[in-house]
């Protein structure tokens, strides 16, 4: 199972602040034991929204929407994409975050990735056969 564990903005990710040596360390050291463990997938920070844009969908309409977002609880600061075999496993992964030595309150969200069997039988042989074509043309990319 994988899971994307969200990572939300706070006043100071917002404000561009970047983090301290220190926490730099010991988020290193977090993903160190991520991929050790062989669940780590990807994982990135985020700049923060005034550096980012927003489009919004209404039918055939699109309209962008240039940060700053004002509401930033319901921002993100940066994710992983992790490969467990349960929430219950990945919560304990997220558990042993290192926490702000500012002592700032955070909020992780976990999220579980839908994968191909999610979808049933909408998800079609040819469907399958595109999504293969496609992840295996994303991974020849990275790759250069």
């Amino acid at each position: 199972m994988r899971f994307m564990v969200i990572v939300k903005s706070t006043p100071e990710t917002e404000s561009g602040a970047l983090p301290s040596t220190e926490i730099l360390t010991a988020m290193g050291k977090y993903n160190e034991e991520l991929v050790k463990a062989g669940i780590m997938l990807a994982g990135e920070g985020l700049h923060p929204s005034s550096r980012g844009a927003r489009v919004k969908f209404n039918g055939d309409k699109r309209t962008v929407v240039d940060g700053p977002f004002t509401e930033s609880k319901e921002l993100i600061a940066g994710f992983w994409l992790l490969e467990v075999s349960s929430l219950e496993e990945c919560v304990e992964w997220v558990k042993k975050i290192p926490s702000d030595p500012a002592g700032t309150e955070s909020v992780i969200e976990i999220r579980q990735v839908f994968e191909a069997e999610d979808f049933g039988d909408s998800y079609t042989p040819e469907l399958r056969e595109q999504e293969q074509s496609q992840r295996e043309r994303i991974e020849a990319q990275q790759q250069k």
